[in-house]
């Protein structure tokens, strides 16, 4: 990315001291150059590549730094609309769970009723009891009989025995 981003187009090429100093001392031993006029030129080519690699790192910290900016408004435009999104979904979703699930506690209690006023199905009075919550079959308490009630107090004392159940189941056999 360097290579192709900033040296090829800038045709930067990198040279160290040494071996600068190498091809300086090389023409110097052939007699093509004086040692003063060597040490001249290499001090005039070290300052010079000093001036020209400071300046393509200011130009790469400026780069970077836009690249730092422009990330940094991208991930936090990114967060706010994912939060918002996700809170609108995870809202959305609670509310078609609670209207699904009151939905179909109405139908199986519905259900529930039908089967035992036919007399079909199962004995236990509330289908599918294990699967339901406390509020749930607290809702389903209603339309049973005295006889349904002790039925389903007895289960829940040997399985799950819920206080709020059972004392629910209490107060209905009182009133009855």
């Amino acid at each position: 990315m360097i290579a192709r981003g900033i040296v090829a187009p800038l045709n930067l090429v990198m040279l160290t001291r040494e071996r600068i100093e190498e091809v300086l001392d090389e023409a110097v031993k052939r007699g093509r150059m004086t040692r003063d006029d060597a040490q001249d030129l290499l001090r005039s080519l070290v300052e010079r590549g000093r001036k020209q690699t400071n300046d393509v790192l200011s130009d790469l910290d400026q780069l970077l730094g836009r690249g730092r900016n422009e990330l940094g408004d991208v991930q936090r435009r990114g967060s706010r609309g994912a939060g918002r999104a996700r809170k609108q979904a995870g809202e959305a979703t609670s509310s078609v769970r609670s209207r699904v699930r009151e939905a179909g506690d109405v139908a199986l209690a519905q259900a529930d009723r039908v089967r035992r006023t036919a007399g079909v199905g199962q004995s236990f009075p509330i289908l599918g009891y294990d699967d339901l919550t406390a509020a749930q079959v607290q809702g389903r308490l209603d339309s049973l009989t005295p006889a349904e009630l002790r039925k389903v107090r007895d289960y829940e004392r040997r399985n799950a025995n819920r206080k709020s159940v059972l004392d629910a189941i209490e107060g209905r056999l009182a009133a009855a």
